[in-house]
């Protein structure tokens, strides 16, 4: 079996495994659905509740969306200038380990647009990754290359984009995998801090009015959606790092 086989196989077999003994122990010990429900009753969930689940499931993603994008935005303004980076990256930092469930009722506070607030608030969990990683990236360069661009009196816009940046490519689509899952996580917590109805609710709400009802399946599948999610925008963030990288970079063209 292919490596690229294997690593699709192998955690499938693992999930069904995991699943079918979820699925067994449920059935043998008769555990109501209130407390933990089968596989099988989430699924008749995620059917049942498909209008309901898979709009906040929209909802959802287009605020992780819009703060991945501004995300990636700022941190390329960020890392243009070596000045902006010396000013701003402690504060990146303060924002990085600043829990953002103390400052997000502040935010949707004072920004009256929720989608808005809830899009800062995912912006600020998933910017810290990019600016770092990129900024390691552009640190990253091979000294005897760095040496022989100099001998050739290259310029500073030819370090930058002949040198600089592909050498912090691999680092920036790093960065770039982390912060997608971090936006998701960011908006769904961004969600259970509004905490508001209506007809732009996202998965975080479900949740919560599931907990409320006592509708444990419906919660589950909830989870169960935003999981799948966060694994597909990983996989997505690795296809596109492969597209960029695979024709010439060793963390991607080595096979081992």
């Amino acid at each position: 079996m292919s490596n690229s086989a294997a690593r699709v196989v192998y955690p499938l077999i693992v999930a069904v495994v995991l699943i079918g003994l979820w699925q067994g122990l449920v059935v043998a010990f008769e555990i109501p659905a209130f407390l933990v429900p089968s596989p099988a009753r989430v699924a008749q969930t995620l059917v049942a509740d498909a209008n309901l689940l898979f709009g906040a499931l929209y909802n959802t993603l287009r605020i992780t969306l819009f703060s991945f994008i501004a995300a990636v935005v700022v941190a390329a303004a960020f890392v243009q200038s070596r000045m902006i980076e010396t000013a701003f990256f402690p504060y990146a930092v303060l924002l990085q380990v600043t829990p953002i469930v103390a400052i997000a009722p502040l935010i949707i506070i004072w920004v009256k647009d929720p989608l808005a607030s809830l899009v800062i608030c995912a912006t600020l969990v998933a910017l810290f990754p990019i600016i770092s990683n990129t900024t390691l990236g552009l640190r990253s360069v091979n000294p005897g290359l760095l040496a022989y661009f100099r001998m050739n009196r290259a310029s500073r816009m030819q370090l930058l984009f002949r040198l600089r940046v592909p050498s912090a490519l691999p680092y920036f689509f790093g960065g770039l995998r982390i912060s997608s899952g971090l936006a998701l996580i960011g908006a769904v917590v961004a969600e259970f801090v509004a905490g508001t109805g209506g007809t732009g609710t996202g998965l975080a709400y479900q949740i919560l009015q599931a907990g409320y009802q006592l509708n444990i399946p419906r919660m589950f599948a909830a989870l169960v959606l935003i999981t799948v999610a966060g694994v597909l925008l990983f996989v997505l963030m690795s296809v596109l790092s492969r597209w960029a990288l695979g024709g010439w970079h060793e963390s991607e063209t080595s096979h081992e």
